[in-house]
């Protein structure tokens, strides 16, 4: 059945209760006692650690009526909710959400991730009217972005909550710490702060340098990198910053999975200790509040369990989102170099994103097979095809265990992007059973408008 025009309601009276083998596919799965399992994990640490927490909602993208990754990632237990954005619509699909948070009693703020651009302040000024004073916050990095300031606090009359972008050495976006005062930046923000249009919460960085890492002591040495880069950034214009409590917003998944090491360390080394030591203060005679923040840790995909920043391993375990394709073709009897099969799947099923660690463009799981070793992978990609193939050299290949019309459960790269090309996610829970029966339907919030 063509599942394209079908509504929420109808998809789940569709399909729930169904295997997943016979969904319509190429199809995206969450995995919910994953999602659960490594949103606890991390509430957990963070609390243990005292330090703040911001999670990012770009990763799942859920709609209005299906926000539950991002109250697993809040959790009950949080006073505060703070979340970031690359979208304005993210922010708009968690309104009701938000407004609920709120209602109990929690103070909420969502920071849209990128430097402001004018197109999106009157839908961001709306949101803030919505949902009041400091609910809103931007990120600036050049003084021009100033007057978009002021345009905000002209349609809500309070303030803009500021973040600067600091660059701590990805070069994607910000400002080197030693020249946070471009062309006057900071004097030009003390004006704005003066006339009530804005008002600086602290600095941001986002390093994805950590995404190279393979172990957790070099996620741990590229966060205690990005801390002394915003803490430098701090103290050297300290002078024409405001005299109150900043916060420090620094991290990515692999910096703060890797903090959950910290928690269960037994003997501390000098490194972390020292990162320890930064965490609760990283500058002396000062009011800073370290805030970590990350997304991808909640589903996780191929790029960030080969990291290693949490001891990982086994994809089927710790990563929540898979593929389900089809396989359309087998070439096991010699027509090619090297036996392979073929999937009706390819970039527009699983995205383009590599992953440093193996050549391949995504893992084949071994659902409903004998264990491969070793594993098979999605070695080429094409836009709606791709190839599997064994991820070895050898002279003597064996045959692709796999069968024609076999549904295969594919782990890919890169979560964010696999994601943004499915209007939906269905739900398993693998507490409940093999991970294989649909228990409920989650909308995505694509594209750039609602």
């Amino acid at each position: 059945m063509a599942t394209g025009h079908l509504s929420e309601e109808d998809l789940k009276a569709l399909y729930i209760g169904k295997d997943i083998a016979n969904l319509p596919r190429p199809c995206a799965v969450l995995d919910a006692a994953i999602l659960r399992r490594n949103c606890d994990k991390m509430r957990r640490a963070m609390k243990a650690l005292n330090v703040g927490f911001r999670a990012h909602v770009k990763t799942h993208k859920l709609t209005i009526q299906t926000w539950q990754v991002t109250q697993l990632q809040m959790g009950e237990e949080n006073t505060d909710v703070n979340l970031v954005a690359s979208t304005v619509n993210e922010i708009e699909h968690l309104v009701v959400l938000l407004k609920d948070f709120k209602a109990k009693g929690r103070r909420i703020n969502v920071l849209y991730g990128i430097p402001l651009v004018p197109s999106q302040v009157p839908r961001l000024a709306q949101l803030a009217c919505e949902l009041g004073e400091g609910s809103i916050s931007v990120m600036i990095d050049h003084p021009d972005q100033l007057s978009y300031l002021e345009r905000f606090s002209a349609i809500t009359h309070f303030p803009a909550c500021v973040f600067l972008k600091v660059d701590t050495g990805y070069h994607r976006a910000g400002l080197p710490p030693i020249a946070l005062n471009k062309n006057g930046l900071l004097e030009k923000l003390a004006d704005a702060e003066k006339l009530g249009f804005a008002r600086l919460l602290g600095v941001y960085s986002h390093s994805s340098l950590s995404y190279s890492g393979t172990t957790p002591q070099q996620a741990m040495a590229h966060l205690t990198s990005e801390i002394i880069g915003c803490r430098d950034a701090v103290q050297h214009h300290q002078h024409l910053l405001p005299h109150r409590k900043l916060v420090l917003s620094v991290g990515a998944t692999p910096q703060a999975a890797a903090m959950q090491n910290l928690v269960q360390e037994r003997k501390p080394t000098p490194e972390t200790k020292a990162l320890k030591d930064l965490l609760r203060c990283p500058l002396p005679s000062t009011d800073l509040e370290i805030e970590l923040h990350a997304g991808n840790y909640a589903v996780l995909d191929m790029q960030q369990l080969e990291t290693n920043a949490d001891a990982r391993g086994n994809p089927e375990e710790e990563i929540a989102i898979s593929v389900i394709a089809e396989v359309c073709s087998l070439y096991n009897d010699g027509e090619r170099s090297r036996p392979e099969a073929l999937l009706a799947a390819g970039t527009l099923a699983l995205g383009r994103e590599p992953c440093h660690s193996y050549s391949g463009w995504g893992v084949v799981g071994n659902w409903r097979r004998a264990t491969a070793t070793p594993r098979l992978i999605v070695g080429r990609i094409s836009q709606e095809h791709s190839i599997v193939s064994w991820e070895m050299e050898s002279d003597e290949i064996p045959k692709i265990p796999l069968e024609i019309s076999q549904a295969v459960r594919i782990y890919p790269n890169h979560a964010c992007i696999t994601g943004a090309m499915y209007g939906w996610y269905w739900i398993v829970d693998s507490s409940l059973d093999d991970g294989s029966k649909i228990v409920d339907v989650w909308m995505r919030a694509s594209g750039y408008r609602t």
